[in-house]
């Protein structure tokens, strides 16, 4: 991958864990944030929270909301975002290394796949909730661990 979202965007994107059959990212944001283009393999996206979002490739433009909880599909493309909402972006992109290489998709398929049956498949709001709150705390304490961890080795 010419354009690997960690290597033009490393403050914003991290390795959570990789082997030969997938990379996990994590993405974080804050309003106002851009990111320079970069490439997606064929991933399933995991929102951990909601966010709005401006994608482009060229001269292709979508804006996105996704909310908190959401698991979509993300087709390999090449895209550059901007965070057009308030609150902070946390999403985490389950990259595939199986299957063939693909074009990368101008349109259709800039952004992640607009599933009309998503609310069947996203936990009830309470559980989302609790369980988001956790998730965010438990993966930033990691993350920080893991920072220092890093830098008195």
């Amino acid at each position: 991958m010419s354009a690997d979202p960690v290597q033009t965007n490393p403050d914003h994107y991290s390795v959570l864990l990789e082997n030969d059959r997938v990379r996990v990212l994590q993405y974080r944001d804050q309003p106002g944030d851009a990111t320079h283009p970069h490439e997606h393999p064929d991933s399933v996206m995991i929102s951990l929270s909601g966010f709005d979002r401006r994608l482009r490739n060229g001269d292709a433009e979508v804006e996105v909301s996704i909310p908190a909880g959401e698991v979509r599909w993300l087709a390999a493309q090449e895209h550059s975002g901007q965070n057009i909402g308030a609150t902070e972006t946390m999403t985490i992109f389950v990259e595939l290394k199986e299957g063939h290489e693909h074009e990368h998709a101008v349109v259709p398929g800039l952004g992640p796949s607009e599933d009309p049956n998503a609310s069947a498949n996203r936990p009830s709001p309470d559980l989302l909730n609790s369980s988001l709150e956790t998730e965010k705390d438990d993966l930033a304490s990691n993350l920080e661990q893991e920072h220092d961890e890093r830098e008195h080795s």
